[in-house]
């Protein structure tokens, strides 16, 4: 008979987990090697934290559930940020990890369950052989239909207990949230339709998981009605005439306006949290906000009139049965017809900046406009967090939502940048990675440039080094901060990138930029990264405009 770690490992595989990534110890060093020997491809990352970012970054790009392991205890402390990142942003993954024996806890041991669950993350531990395996498979059936991570926890005194396999399937024995079912549209959203002359159809990820892209914009249409999204769900309508790209701080100027206009949201799969609002800013206030979401309520940012707990799919599909096959608004005048003309205005590459350059610094706006005509078209992009990530969210466009993973954004947290480059290089392999990272989350997920090399995927990486915590410093250091708490020396990333196996460049001068082109014409293989020196003073949009004057806010 199998032992308990060999019986969850095939389990795992046989319902489909097909890639792992983790860092062994003695509480999952002989899971981990079942995985591989139930056919699970392995990555081994150099930190417990890059190899959750890692699954969670798998997930985002191929909607599938992938395996982080970890030891016990301190392997599962280090995975904690980019765990609760996970749980936040809704991505599906089990954290398969050691445990306490079923005795009682060691010395060195913690609270395990108490420190998942404060990250509200369910937990599972496998503590009866004669369980192990239904409660595996349970718990991988919760990941996928309630899309959030789960820890699996495998005591050590049972790793090598054998496991008899079950005879017939049993009863599930970890409840599973129950299916959604399609409701009836509250006739309040009903008169808010019929009251709209401005409607605006704002999609997030969770519109994209459902695969409620075309009833959108069928729906969009029937309405007269615009579109925008999520910077989760960037790409979603960009095949609409209608479609204004991302809703909030990453907002051109002109699109931003038109939000404004709205006089009714219909918001799709969105949190609306405050990034997505632009802090309170950028709606109406008069505005009619209705959100359609599994979870229910408002949001994190309060603004939602009107709340409708369902699939974004299936309640689009409601509302158009609704409404009934009635023609749209058209002709001069209407909501459509004031967004055609200033179509040509909402993208941020036609707005005009004055280039800041010099003194052997790049200007970021400058920097990030001539990597956009170098970029391969079928990209993922990778985002780490911090000042830096509006420049490519504002000049980089995407193929489609799974071409967008923005690490940290839903948990604040910055440093996953290369980690989530991974996770998305291993997932789709046929598009060329490119992670942005800022110098201060490059420096704190160094190590897993390391096994970006290793893995041999197509990846650019370019870091915006301003030596500095840009966001801080912009923010606070006027409001007293001491700037050597967040200012520093250069750091010389292109050589510790060409000491882990990377070709590697400095950038000063667009072109510098010319080792891309030739890196392209080789077919992009392997790791190039950019150590591009940009000029610190140039302020990002959005920040600026938390910066402003509420009476000279835009």
């Amino acid at each position: 008979m199998p032992t308990l770690a060999a019986a969850v490992a095939r389990t795992l595989a046989t319902a489909g987990v097909r890639h792992a990534f983790g860092l062994v110890g003695g509480g999952n060093i002989l899971a981990a090697a079942a995985l591989t020997e139930a056919g699970v491809h392995y990555t081994a990352a150099r930190h417990e934290g890059g190899a959750m970012a890692m699954a969670d970054a798998y997930f985002r790009v191929t909607g599938e559930v992938a395996v982080c392991t970890t030891t016990h205890g301190p392997g599962l402390t280090n995975a904690a940020t980019a765990l609760g990142e996970a749980a936040k942003n809704r991505s599906a993954a089990v954290l398969l990890c050691g445990d306490a024996p079923t005795g009682g806890p060691r010395p060195h041991d913690i609270d395990q369950s108490a420190l998942v669950t404060s990250l509200g993350v369910p937990v599972v531990r496998l503590t009866d052989p004669a369980t192990a395996l239904a409660r595996t498979s349970a718990a991988l059936e919760l990941a996928r239909t309630r899309q959030c991570p789960v820890v699996v926890m495998l005591p050590g005194d049972l790793l090598g207990a054998e496991v008899s396999p079950p005879s017939a399937p049993g009863a599930n024995p970890i409840a599973a949230p129950a299916a959604t079912v399609r409701p009836d549209v509250p006739a309040a959203v009903l008169r808010a339709l019929a009251r709209s002359r401005r409607p605006l159809v704002l999609a997030g990820a969770g519109a994209w998981r459902s695969g409620a892209g075309k009833v959108l914009r069928d729906l969009g249409d029937r309405l007269g009605a615009l579109f925008t999204t999520t910077v989760m769900a960037n790409g979603l309508f960009d095949e609409s005439p209608w479609s204004l790209g991302i809703c909030g701080g990453f907002a051109a100027p002109e699109p931003a306006g038109l939000i404004s206009r709205a006089d009714l949201v219909l918001a799709f799969g969105a949190s609306l949290d405050t990034f997505t609002l632009h802090g309170g800013r950028l709606l109406d206030p008069d505005a009619t906000v209705v959100r359609i979401d599994l979870e229910p309520g408002p949001g994190p940012a309060g603004r939602a009139d009107l709340s409708v707990v369902g699939d974004a799919s299936l309640v689009a599909t409601r509302l158009l049965d609704a409404l009934g096959p009635a023609a749209p608004p058209a002709g001069p005048g209407t909501w459509r017809s004031a967004a055609a003309r200033t179509a040509a205005a909402r993208r941020w590459d036609t707005v005009p900046c004055e280039d800041a350059s010099g003194a052997g610094r790049i200007d970021p706006r400058t920097l990030t406009r001539h990597l956009a005509g170098l970029l391969p078209a079928e990209r993922t992009l990778v985002l780490d967090g911090g000042h830096f990530i509006s420049w490519p969210a504002m000049y980089w466009p995407v193929p489609d939502p799974a071409a967008m993973v923005f690490t940290g954004a839903a948990f604040q947290s910055i440093g996953l940048g290369l980690a989530g480059a991974v996770g998305a290089a291993v997932g789709r392999p046929d598009r060329t990675t490119v992670a942005a990272i800022g110098d201060g989350g490059g420096l704190m997920g160094l190590s897993e440039l390391e096994t970006l090399v290793r893995s041999g995927r197509s990846c650019l990486v370019v870091v915006y080094d301003d030596a500095s915590y840009g966001f801080e410093d912009h923010m606070y250091t006027p409001r007293g901060a001491d700037p050597a708490m967040v200012n520093f020396d250069d750091t010389d990333f292109a050589g510790t990138a060409r000491a882990l196996g990377a070709r590697a460049v400095t950038v000063r001068v667009p072109a510098d930029l010319a080792e891309v082109t030739a890196w392209r014409e080789r077919g992009c293989p392997g790791t190039l990264l950019l150590d591009c020196k940009i000029v610190h003073t140039v302020v990002a949009p959005f920040l600026e405009d938390l910066l402003a004057p509420a009476d000279h806010r835009g």
